[in-house]
């Protein structure tokens, strides 16, 4: 993006002090948490098409509940085959505003369809899962769990990858790959996972008029990452990876 960045110290350091200075805002236990938005947008003086010469650093601080209208309820996707969310050699692989700006119309047709989010396809042969809207997907067939690679049109989340690793402590198989949409087919259960969505079950998807539905709730894989990763961040579990960082 020909962007200047804040080094790593700079970055952890500002949000250590948003939160402090926002933590009025941090919800009861159980009741939501404290969501943080880096954002990094051009700010020199340059109106023709370039790279600014100055950009500002700041961060967005707003207590929130669930992303989802419906909860903790499962979700209903719908397989979009008319837009596309990023292409190959694109930006698809960074959190920028032209990842977000593409799926608005599909979101919005989806929506007003019944619907609670839309899955994307791949550009080129629309055969291949890629992501959601805002979160990437993961299906599961027994003890194996595929999510599609970061090829470059993916998003390498966080969460994604904190739940892959937390899938494998617990035994599961977890490929990353190219995961063909006729997988969710035979599929047991399918889940996706964001800095806002969390770790959110999907109850059906639709793909050419055909819906198909999984298994959520109690027992589900889903809920078992799910639950060890809010106790990890809510301290009930302990961390042993050194991902909880102290804010005083």
């Amino acid at each position: 993006m020909c962007m200047s960045s804040p080094s790593i110290h700079q970055f952890v350091d500002a949000l250590k002090q948003t939160t402090l200075a926002n933590k009025r805002w941090v919800p009861p236990p159980g009741k939501g948490s404290l969501y943080l938005r880096p954002l990094l947008l051009g700010s020199g003086p340059v109106l023709g098409l370039a790279p600014a010469p100055e950009y500002t650093f700041l961060i967005y601080a707003s207590p929130v509940r669930n992303y989802f209208k419906e909860g903790s309820a499962p979700l209903n996707l719908y397989v979009e085959e008319d837009f596309d969310r990023a292409s190959r050699r694109g930006t698809g692989g960074v959190k920028t505003i032209s990842n977000y700006a593409p799926v608005l119309m599909a979101q919005i047709r989806a929506k007003s369809r019944g619907f609670s989010d839309v899955l994307y396809l791949d550009s080129v042969t629309k055969k291949n899962l890629e992501e959601v809207s805002s979160c990437n997907v993961f299906v599961a067939k027994g003890k194996c769990i595929s999510t599609p690679a970061t090829n470059g049109t993916i998003l390498a989340g966080i969460t994604r990858k904190s739940v892959i690793e937390i899938a494998r402590d617990h035994g599961y198989q977890v490929e990353e790959r190219v995961v063909a949409v006729d997988e969710l087919i035979d599929a047991d259960e399918v889940f996706c996972t964001g800095t806002a969505v969390g770790v959110a079950p999907v109850g059906s998807i639709t793909y050419k008029d055909r819906r198909m539905e999984y298994k959520t709730g109690s027992g589900a894989i889903c809920q078992e990452l799910y639950n060890t990763l809010l106790g990890i961040q809510t301290g009930v579990i302990e961390d042993k990876k050194g991902w909880i960082v102290e804010v005083d």
